[in-house]
């Protein structure tokens, strides 16, 4: 939905181009600043109005795309009637323009106030996200695309997909039924579904809230978002987990991906079939398509559910035919099958560990006391590094569900999983399955106070998350 924007916000936006212009003075030519506004914007789920949170550009578009060396010059206005502040999920700026507020680099932008950002990008497929409160569930997030020159040269048609799970309840709410005691996730529908999903696969808890729809660019697969396409073209498929609390299945269908980079970082071509994408993740799918007219839908299929959403790829004169919402069966857990495969084009170079610290991924559905080394947020422990040093984390995954853990200005490589040594991929966002491990290698290359997080934002707001610290 393309937003009229008022005189006032016009004017707030000029406003602060002009005083971010003023900042620059200090670099040899200031780069043209790009408007980011968060805002306020309608959709319709399931045949019913929703308000929506939305960031979107100048034009009305969600999030941003960079050309090939532009700058992360942006110019960011709240005018989403609440305080905000905006994370760039896989962006490694300097820690005083990460977008989070924990760590007392920054303060909350007020509904009305602009703040202004500006560093070197990194290229890839990543995202923005608010990192205030649940905001994210009400959809505060869109792509924020780098491209590269050597994709520019190619003849591939760009497709972005966020993915996100949806509800029409106040996220307040949701939490507050998870963490209010009582077991199977604090008596929700969907604490029951989850902890009987996981039964049913060994034992292990699959998802937390049972959600009121799943959407691919903000539509159910009732009615999908149908991109245009070629016979016989070429495609580049940006796939982002957005998602708040779900993993998902990704099936390409009747077209043969070929994943070429994983979060951002490029990877060794490897063809899949259903592969998973937890939250968080992004992954570049290359699909080649056939000659003559046709339909093809990309599904993303909720794990331990039949629920699924997901866009269709159709050329001109292409019949496209009803698809169902829900699948013929359950999807299965997903894991590290895939990660255990991925190798990185550009791993770590070589080098010893300075430094090799174990953490803990602790907590269950009983209590929803989600935490690190045993500690919530509120009492945490850093992780202690000194810059320069190589540094090897050990995440023990000690619950009976998988996490997706983040880390913040830092890209790191997997090394290992469940104690298999592997020259695996470069990412920031791993998976790490129940009762098992995974340990990741990276650069203390940008000092500051980083956060580190589950990217389920419910286990999140319950207090798995703690900080990297520079000493």
């Amino acid at each position: 939905m393309n937003k009229v924007f008022s005189r006032r916000q016009v004017m707030l936006a000029g406003a602060a181009t002009a005083a971010f212009s003023a900042m620059q003075t200090g670099r040899a030519s200031a780069a043209p600043v790009r408007v980011l506004t968060v805002g306020k914007r309608n959709i319709e789920v399931n045949g019913k109005a929703a308000s929506v949170f939305a960031i979107q550009g100048a034009d009305g578009r969600p999030g941003a795309v960079l050309a090939p060396g532009e700058r992360f010059a942006t110019s960011l206005v709240n005018q989403c009637g609440e305080p905000t502040i905006i994370h760039w999920h896989g962006q490694t700026p300097p820690v005083r323009q990460d977008g989070v507020t924990v760590t007392g680099y920054e303060t909350l932008i007020a509904d009305g106030a602009t703040q202004g950002y500006d560093f070197a990008p990194r290229p890839g497929t990543h995202w923005m996200h608010s990192h205030q409160g649940l905001q994210e569930q009400q959809l505060m997030a869109a792509p924020l695309i780098v491209r590269t020159a050597a994709e520019m040269g190619e003849d591939r048609q760009d497709i972005v997909v966020l993915l996100h799970d949806f509800t029409f309840r106040n996220p307040a709410d949701i939490l507050a039924s998870l963490t209010g005691g009582g077991g199977m996730g604090g008596g929700t529908s969907g604490g029951m579904m989850g902890n009987m999903g996981g039964m049913m696969s060994g034992n292990t808890d699959l998802n937390d809230v049972d959600f009121d729809a799943y959407l691919a660019n903000d539509r159910t697969l009732a009615d999908p978002e149908v991109f245009q396409i070629e016979a016989g073209g070429r495609i580049r498929l940006r796939l982002i987990n957005g998602a708040t609390s779900t993993a998902f299945w990704i099936d390409t269908g009747a077209l043969q991906g070929q994943i070429i980079a994983v979060d951002g970082d490029a990877v060794q071509p490897f063809t899949v079939g259903p592969f998973p994408l937890t939250e968080g993740q992004r992954a570049d799918v290359l699909l080649n398509l056939p000659a003559g007219e046709g339909a093809y839908p990309i599904f993303a299929q909720r794990e331990g559910d039949v629920a699924r959403t997901g866009i269709i790829l159709a050329t001109s004169k292409a019949r496209i035919t009803r698809l169902q919402t829900v699948a013929n069966m359950a999807a299965g857990p997903c894991g590290v099958e895939l990660e255990v495969l991925l190798r990185g084009t550009q791993p770590l170079l070589n080098h010893p560990f300075d430094r090799v610290t174990q953490v803990h991924l602790t907590g269950g559905m009983m209590g929803y006391d989600w935490g690190i080394d045993g500690l919530q947020w509120q009492n945490h422990q850093p992780i202690l590094v000194k810059q320069g040093e190589r540094v090897g984390l050990d995440i023990i995954n000690d619950s009976m569900m998988a996490h997706p853990m983040h880390l913040h200005g830092h890209h790191f490589q997997v090394v290992a999983v469940n104690g298999t040594a592997l020259s695996g991929a470069m990412r920031d966002t791993v998976l790490v399955p129940p009762m098992g491990s995974v340990r990741i290698a990276f650069d203390a290359d940008n000092p500051g106070r980083w956060l580190f997080h589950c990217h389920n934002l419910y286990h999140m707001a319950a207090g798995m998350m703690t900080e990297l610290r520079y000493v």
